[in-house]
């Protein structure tokens, strides 16, 4: 809800800003135009010797310049947008608390590991100068190597791919194609189908159907269908952009290429594709302003804060910073935890263990289930794992 006001306010002062903006360039024009006139007059004045016309060429201008008024023109149109940026100021001191550390856990960091979780973030970022600064500044050079070392592999090899040279990109996929394979990705595939078609657009049918018979000939069995259309493309030698499957030569096919090599690279290295550091801050970012607001409610209870297993109040996040799955037990309407895990009954259906226990009497007698009309024995519920 907060960062909704804050963008209407924002797009407020956007929309104020522009008619302030189109106005004065409105007010500046018809000025240039009347001073544009009265040089002519003026000029036309000089030609003829006439004094007289020259002075009343300046008077006529000092008049209609009174008449238009421009500070009185742009004073209400300026009135608003001052008003607009003093109201957003309002809404984002007032939003943005600077003191974030009411939402602070006592936590103990292992600063090692947050350099090496900061310098990997820089290198994996592609900015290797940055990376190699703050390890040296962390004092943690034997760190360098180590992280600095596969990203820059990686990204000689992206970057090569950038220009169209495939070379690097084929001879690391060839060397991890077995680890690939496990993984069930196809980018050896890929790759070797973008090769063929960088050689059928330079036009060398030849060299792309002997190509075709010593790469892409082992994965007919499983990719026939793809196959079978890239050997249509053989027929469109050298104008391929003109043919059926100009759509294989997209731009976007070779970002897509690239986006797949980079996140099966990091796979292979035990990295996620995404930045550790850089999912935590955009998913802090999102969670803060209702913990903020929970803190403030809590104001007087901070020992409780500090020792609470889970939140009372729920925080929501966006689909992508979701990962795993919550279970909320449909009795007791608590989210489920370490202690008190989902557990699956006889019948099919889920309630936590304490909801469990408290219905079986501490597993001392069997009870129905809320949703059929099973008896559930206790000891028979298993543990969901999800």
């Amino acid at each position: 809800m907060e960062l909704s006001s804050i963008k209407d306010a924002f797009d407020r002062v956007a929309k104020k800003q522009k008619l302030s903006c189109s106005k004065t360039q409105e007010v500046i024009d018809q000025i240039f135009q009347e001073i544009e006139k009265a040089l002519e007059k003026i000029q036309s004045a000089r030609d003829s010797d006439s004094q007289l016309d020259y002075k009343n060429s300046l008077s006529d201008l000092r008049t209609i310049l009174k008449d238009i008024a421009p500070l009185s023109q742009l004073e209400g149109t300026q009135k608003e947008l001052n008003i607009a940026l003093s109201k957003y100021a309002k809404i984002l001191e007032k939003s943005f608390n600077p003191d974030i550390s009411k939402a602070y856990r006592n936590s103990d960091f292992d600063a090692h590991i947050v350099n090496q979780v900061i310098a990997s973030h820089f290198y994996r970022q592609g900015l290797f100068d940055i990376g190699d600064c703050f390890i040296s500044e962390a004092r943690e050079p034997e760190s360098a190597g180590a992280l600095k070392s596969p990203f820059l592999e990686m990204y000689q090899i992206v970057e090569a791919m950038k220009s169209r040279n495939l070379g690097p990109a084929l001879k690391w996929a060839a060397n991890n194609s077995d680890k690939l394979k496990q993984n069930g990705s196809d980018l050896v595939l890929r790759l070797h189908s973008m090769q063929f078609l960088e050689i059928l657009e330079k036009g060398g049918r030849g060299e792309a159907l002997k190509y075709a018979r010593s790469h892409l000939t082992p994965f007919a069995f499983n990719n026939m269908a793809e196959l079978q259309k890239l050997m249509a493309c053989l027929l469109w030698a050298g104008r391929l952009d003109s043919s059926p499957y100009s759509a294989l030569l997209s731009p976007t096919n070779w970002e897509k290429l690239a986006e797949e090599l980079t996140r099966q690279f990091c796979n292979l290295l035990g990295y996620s594709y995404e930045s550790p550091l850089g999912v935590t801050i955009a998913a802090g970012v999102q969670g803060l302003p209702p913990l903020l607001k929970f803190m403030n409610v809590m104001a007087g209870k901070k020992h409780e804060w500090q020792t609470m297993k889970q939140l009372p109040v729920p925080v929501e996040l966006d689909r992508d910073f979701q990962f795993h799955s919550i279970f909320v037990c449909p009795v007791s309407k608590e989210q489920s935890t370490e202690d008190n895990p989902p557990m699956l009954m006889s019948c099919g259906h889920v309630l936590c263990k304490q909801s469990i226990t408290k219905m079986s009497k501490n597993s001392t007698k069997s009870f129905k289930c809320p949703y059929c009309p099973t008896d559930i024995e206790a000891t028979q519920c298993r543990q969901l794992y999800f």
